[in-house]
């Protein structure tokens, strides 16, 4: 009895301890079923909240709808009414013409006159169109010569312009030119020497008395040294083309020999000018030019003794090389 008491107290404990277990796990199981019907009872709220805000969308649209139906409905309805009105004025126009019968002919003659007067302003108005047509395609054929002569007149002026820019740089040069050969002949001024600018171009004036003795072609020893002083800074300034021009007076020459009158004179005297240039300074001859005026462009028409002397000259022309103007105008 002893050893069935104890054995009883287990068994009662082993009944008691396996209860709690067993509501444990229903009860876990039970939370479980919850926690995922209610994960499910989330999603179909979400599903309804999304449907119901479609639903809302589409309630709207289909009042915003319905409104413009609305409108449109009531839009429809007065242009039938007007439309109706307006039957209704023509079938009594149509019905009040059938009844009269007397003026009818009237009517329609008035009508086919109304008709004819409707077709001549037709035709007027076709011609003044036709017209205006027309003019308005002369008036776009001048304002397409206009734009042309527009173009041509912007294309000059930049022509010119360029040409502007050029000729005031040869005047530029030609000026310092100019005061160049001033100074290194500053020593001749008393002795029949000037130098002056004039269209562009440089004239070193040097009367017979600074370079030849009276019918002479040769020299002398003060205008060699006057012509080598010219020369140096005539070899600085390469882009310069240099005339030499042989002048004398109108006292005729009647020569025997090589000069046998003022134009053989005054050649014979560029040339020795040009080969005294030549020999005493680094010049290319391609820059040098010699002519003979004879008596012909005098500088003093006086035919006194003092006018004479002054016409007896050289005059050595300087002109600053215009290749860029030449090319500039054949490029355009």
């Amino acid at each position: 009895m002893k050893r069935i008491l104890p054995l009883i107290t287990l068994m009662a404990l082993s009944v008691l301890s396996c209860v709690p277990s067993r509501m444990h796990n229903e009860l876990k199981a039970k939370k479980e079923a919850c926690d995922q019907e209610n994960e499910a009872l989330k999603a179909s709220n979400l599903q309804l909240t999304t449907r119901q805000a479609e639903l809302s969308a589409m309630l709207d649209d289909l009042k915003s709808r319905l409104a413009a139906l609305q409108a449109d409905t009531a839009v429809r309805g007065e242009e039938f009414r007007s439309l109706k009105a307006n039957y209704d004025r023509l079938n009594t126009t149509y019905n009040a013409l059938l009844k009269d019968g007397p003026t009818a002919a009237a009517n329609a003659e008035a009508t086919r006159q109304l008709i004819r007067d409707l077709q001549k302003t037709q035709e007027a108005l076709q011609k003044k169109e036709d017209e205006l047509g027309a003019k308005a395609k002369m008036l776009k054929l001048k304002e397409d010569s206009l734009s042309l002569l527009g173009s041509d007149l912007s294309a000059t002026n930049r022509r010119l312009a360029e040409l502007e820019q050029i000729l005031a740089s040869k005047d530029s040069a030609a000026n310092a030119l100019k005061n160049a050969v001033s100074a290194a002949l500053l020593g001749y001024r008393d002795k029949g020497l000037s130098v002056e600018m004039k269209n562009g171009k440089v004239y070193v004036m040097m009367e017979e008395r600074l370079l030849f003795a009276t019918g002479s072609t040769v020299v002398d020893p003060k205008g060699v040294e006057a012509l080598r002083d010219l020369g140096k800074v005539l070899e600085k300034n390469a882009d310069i083309s240099i005339l030499i021009e042989g002048h004398t007076d109108n006292v005729p020459m009647h020569g025997s020999g090589e000069i046998k009158d003022n134009w053989d004179l005054s050649v014979m005297r560029a040339t020795s000018v040009v080969k005294i240039l030549m020999s005493n300074s680094k010049i290319s001859a391609a820059r040098l030019t010699a002519a003979g005026r004879g008596e012909y462009m005098p500088v003093d028409k006086s035919n006194t003794v003092e006018g004479r002397r002054k016409n007896r000259r050289i005059e050595v022309i300087l002109t600053p090389k215009l290749d860029e103007i030449l090319k500039l105008l054949e490029t355009h």
